[in-house]
């Protein structure tokens, strides 16, 4: 299946990683707020942990748009906890890691990769009503841009036309 900007986002229900804490979370839990869902290739890689931390670096920023950060692979849950406990620079992540071990996830949106069956660092923006509104994806040794999909998500959040470049909270274009 692929995904395409304005279709509505696949709805999922899978096991997360939410502080501490095993839990189950769905796509449905956050409907009416915006939401950047966010996949990487693996716990315990070397490119993962740098978009994470990045990403919780700038949580305040993202919660300043009513907005929520959902972050997974493919690996379980537990493999998630493991990995955070082990990892200093991830032990305080403030945003939910889902756990994606069906692979299902991936499928519905269109970055399973098909010899290495991990998810590609697939990046969505995901609006109140639950339509997708932003796709970014990179290749597995690329690791994405936090402050372009700040960039983006403060665009789309105008409802206005924003020119090419635009800065966060930048003017939008007069018609």
């Amino acid at each position: 299946m692929s995904i395409m900007v304005g279709q509505k986002a696949p709805e999922f229900t899978t096991s997360a990683l939410v502080g501490r804490e095993i839990t189950e979370i769905s796509l449905s839990d956050y409907r009416g707020q915006w939401v950047v869902l966010f996949f990487y290739p693996m716990d315990f890689t070397f490119v993962c942990p740098t978009e994470l931390v990045d990403f919780n670096n700038h949580l305040d920023e993202f919660e300043d748009r009513d907005t929520v950060l959902l972050g997974g692979s493919t690996d379980t849950a537990y493999s998630h906890l493991g990995w955070v406990k082990s990892h200093e620079d991830l032990g305080d992540l403030k945003y939910p890691l889902f756990a994606d071990v069906s692979k299902q996830m991936a499928a519905d949106y269109g970055i399973l990769h098909p010899q290495d069956a991990v998810a590609l660092r697939g990046t969505f923006i995901i609006d109140p009503e639950g339509d997708l509104r932003w796709v970014n994806v990179n290749d597995l040794n690329v690791g994405r841009s936090v402050q372009e999909t700040l960039r983006v998500l403060d665009a789309l959040q105008t409802d206005e036309l924003c020119a090419c470049g635009r800065e966060v909270g930048g003017a939008t274009l007069e018609l």
